[in-house]
């Protein structure tokens, strides 16, 4: 174990924007715990992959961050395995889209659940670490449906608005710790969630973007950087919205 790195617990990072930020902040000479609900060869092939690349540990952790237990669980792991965590990136998150008059309640709930339930698990198991050593960073992926809104989506816009209110106000009870908690709000992502709409979707959604075009997730993840890094230390409570200008 390196002590002078510095660890980042990632939830969620199996793929899209969640792998890319492991693999950025692994770049840039991070630890790395990724959190998963579900082994597979793809997240054995990452941690391979960066462990081999950047010289850097990378550990998997298992666990449904919509469950208490399991979120203390892979957060001892952590500790355990790379001594301490520095940065959580509270990423993991599911979309169950439906109209609500149709919507079953357990579309509602397990949205809610995973995506703002979640956030509060993973993130009430490390705040007394970081409180501690008096220092840490705390980065919440929401969405700009958090603030906008979006037809067909009140279950994943209240889940990703809950964050932002959740930032905000835990960034105002621990920035005397020299804890740093901020959101990234994405646009429209080019990820596997964005692959399944039709073209002519696409070209209707890029025509919204004053930069006529979606995001990547290295887009997403380099925002998390900065958020992370000593760049950013007069930086709390805040929500950067990384959506090509469409909500300004």
């Amino acid at each position: 174990m390196e002590e002078t790195k510095k660890v980042a617990l990632i939830t969620g990072a199996a793929r899209g924007i969640g792998k890319e930020i492991a693999l950025n902040l692994a770049e840039n000479g991070y630890n790395i715990s990724i959190n998963y609900r579900t082994r597979t060869a793809e997240l054995d092939e990452l941690k391979n992959d960066i462990e081999k690349k950047y010289k850097v540990r990378c550990i998997l952790v298992q666990g449904d961050v919509a469950n208490f237990e399991d979120s203390e669980k892979f957060v001892k792991e952590t500790v355990e395995e790379l001594g301490k965590i520095d940065v959580l990136v509270n990423n993991a998150g599911i979309t169950k889209d439906g109209l609500l008059m149709r919507m079953p309640k357990e579309d509602f709930t397990s949205v809610i659940d995973i995506n703002l339930v979640g956030t509060f698990n993973v993130t009430r198991n490390v705040i007394p670490l970081m409180v501690k050593q008096k220092s840490g960073r705390i980065i919440n992926i929401s969405s700009v449906v958090g603030v906008s809104g979006n037809a067909g989506q009140t279950n994943y816009s209240a889940s990703k608005a809950g964050i932002i209110g959740f930032t905000k106000s835990l960034a105002k009870e621990v920035a005397s710790r020299n804890i740093l908690v901020n959101a990234v709000a994405p646009g429209f992502i080019n990820t596997d969630m964005t692959k399944v709409l039709s073209d002519a979707v696409k070209e209707n959604i890029n025509t919204q973007i004053p930069l006529k075009r979606m995001g990547s997730a290295k887009d997403i993840a380099n925002v998390v950087k900065f958020l992370a890094s000593d760049d950013s230390s007069y930086i709390t409570g805040q929500v950067i919205n990384v959506d090509g200008g469409m909500l300004m």
